[in-house]
């Protein structure tokens, strides 16, 4: 029987950006529906989406996304005793640094750049595309294919966004599901430090696993063999467990 997937894009680009991501998990026999962000910090909106992945077996999510799928996961397993396969790609589960997690975008940073999208939008989107590039010899040519594939954006969805970016702090969720949950990042990543991953292995969740990949914050797009190759391993191990 077909495992069902459900995949969850980042902030600022639409589900485009992962349609080669989902193409080749059906290639290797998965179903997969893709969802763009949604306002997890509104309890309608998170309620919504719950009944949505409760259908699914799998959670995967890149970056704000993994956020996302961590507390549909949560949530699931709270509300319906079912323990979703979860796993995140270059996701911080605490984006926004503070003083327990420092691995992360720092407070100024983080607010200067949510100032920078109040006054121009297109502009912000622009240099965060290529920040999604940016750590690699293919930086410009990576950033080229990636605004061939950008949708336009809804702008309340991306305010929401960024106060997502801004408050979730999944580090206490992470440390207590009892599900099975793999998390990737890349070395070269310029938003979400592969560093991460550390601090990640020295939780107490029993299973829990990391993988790390060469590329930048874009890998999920432009290292889509080396993700599918993690994620088959991967469950491949869990259907043997």
């Amino acid at each position: 029987m077909k495992k069902n997937v459900l995949l969850i894009t980042g902030w600022g680009g639409g589900t485009k950006l992962l349609q080669p991501l989902k193409q080749q998990l059906e290639a290797i026999d998965f179903q997969v529906k893709l969802l763009n962000i949604f306002d997890v910090l509104d309890a309608v909106t998170l309620q919504k989406n719950i009944e949505v992945a409760k259908e699914f077996d799998v959670l995967i999510g890149w970056s704000l996304g993994g956020q996302l799928a961590t507390i549909l996961a949560d949530q699931i397993s709270k509300q319906y005793q079912q323990n979703k396969i979860l796993i995140t790609l270059g996701s911080n589960p605490c984006f926004v640094a503070n003083e327990n997690w420092q691995t992360a975008m720092d407070q100024p940073i983080f607010q200067a750049f949510k100032q920078s999208f109040k006054t121009d939008a297109v502009a912000t989107l622009k240099k965060f595309g290529f920040m999604v590039c940016q750590g690699t010899e293919n930086t410009k040519q990576d950033f080229l294919m990636l605004q061939s594939l950008i949708q336009p954006q809804n702008l309340d969805v991306l305010n929401a966004g960024l106060n997502c970016l801004e408050q979730l702090n999944n580090v206490d969720i992470l440390e207590k599901y009892t599900g099975h949950q793999l998390h990737i990042f890349a070395k070269q990543d310029f938003l979400v430090s592969y560093k991460v991953a550390r601090n990640l292995q020295k939780l107490s969740a029993n299973f829990l696993e990391v993988e790390l990949i060469l590329g930048s914050h874009g890998f999920p797009i432009f290292n889509t063999e080396d993700v599918i190759s993690k994620i088959s391993q991967y469950l491949s191990k869990i259907k043997q467990i």
